[in-house]
């Protein structure tokens, strides 16, 4: 089922992704960590979906997204940056495998946190963020999304890491096999894995090599 949504509000969250704020259809629902097909309502886009997740709270009025806008090419990212309040999406309905299952480590490359924004907001309003840790990992520091909030959330068991700027002031570690023995104290929880596939692939095989039973490795397949 498709539906035609205004935008409402849009907003830079870093200097490469901007937050889209936009209508919400009455009975639309989701579960956090969820994705949907998204369309620009334009003659020459309304054909190409692209895969982007819900971000909001699931009892918010309106629904967010928070998208990584690739300039160098033409294509639908470059141009969701280029619109404007009142112009208008197409939304289909929320799909996806990624959901919380249970207290664990959520693992995040770039944009791979959205999917765990929702989850973490969710878990934070009904006061039921514990012991879930985050590793996070950017090139750089201004590439760290909504930062704050996620420190805000989750404190000490927030924990960036950045690959490319030598003077920053967070860990400098790639999540590999050496930081995974060393960061994660229990194998036995849940593990939440998003960022590019390549990444993806390399982690969650880690992990099953470590001890982590696959059916706990959470992840979009």
């Amino acid at each position: 089922m498709e539906h035609i949504v205004r935008i409402l509000d849009i907003h830079n969250v870093t200097h490469n992704v901007k937050q889209f704020i936009v209508e919400k259809p009455d009975g639309f629902t989701f579960t956090p960590g969820q994705a949907t097909e998204l369309s620009i309502n334009q003659p020459q886009w309304e054909g190409q979906r692209n895969p982007f997740t819900f971000t909001c709270l699931t009892d918010e009025h309106y629904l967010e997204f928070t998208i990584k806008i690739y300039n160098d090419h033409p294509g639908v990212t470059n141009h969701l940056g280029e619109l404007e309040v009142g112009d208008e999406l197409i939304l289909r309905e929320a799909w996806g495998a990624i959901e919380y299952k249970g207290p664990g480590y959520f693992i995040a490359g770039g944009a791979g946190i959205t999917p765990f924004i929702a989850i973490l907001r969710q878990l934070n309003q009904q006061g039921a963020i514990g012991d879930n840790k985050l590793f996070f990992s950017n090139k750089t520091d201004e590439d760290i999304i909504l930062a704050a909030e996620l420190k805000s959330i989750l404190g000490k068991n927030a924990l960036f890491t950045i690959t490319n700027q030598k003077d920053s002031a967070h860990d400098q570690r790639r999540i590999n096999e050496d930081f995974l023995k060393t960061e994660v104290k229990d194998f036995n929880k849940h593990f939440y894995v998003c960022g590019p596939d390549a990444m993806v692939q390399e982690i969650t095989g880690l992990l099953e090599k470590l001890g982590a039973k696959s059916d706990a490795v959470i992840f979009e397949k």
